[in-house]
């Protein structure tokens, strides 16, 4: 199976490190997870975006992994965030959790979520 980034030559390049799509050949496995939310294993809740992006992506680790599966097998990422952050070091953190392979990701800011402590949110699309 594979995945192949699209960015086609004939539209704009990504606005960051990202693919505008990516294209899954013989998946016959996928992953869909809900909105992962910033909840750490003892239940607690990180305050700051960053240490919530961690508790984030190291869930969606254990998820993948649960599935036997890897970050190399996230086909699309989508965030929530709410306003007022700088989404530089957001988006590092994607790339570094996902080994800076290129899946297509939207990022939306949205107005809350849905308890107030949590300031992001996240869901993976993973094929193999």
């Amino acid at each position: 199976m594979k995945h192949i980034p699209v960015n086609p030559a004939s539209i704009a390049t990504p606005a960051a490190t990202y693919a505008h799509a990516r294209l899954t050949e013989d998946a016959t496995r996928w992953l869909h997870t809900s909105g992962v939310v910033p909840i750490s294993p003892d239940g607690s809740v990180p305050s700051g975006l960053l240490a919530q992006a961690e508790v984030i992506w190291d869930n969606i680790a254990a998820m993948l992994a649960e599935a036997q599966m890897t970050s190399a097998d996230v086909v699309s990422v989508t965030t929530y965030v709410t306003p007022g952050h700088d989404l530089g070091p957001v988006m590092a953190i994607r790339d570094r959790a996902l080994d800076h392979r290129l899946a297509a990701s939207t990022l939306i800011v949205v107005a809350e979520l849905a308890r107030p402590e949590w300031l992001m949110e996240i869901a993976v699309i993973a094929a193999i």
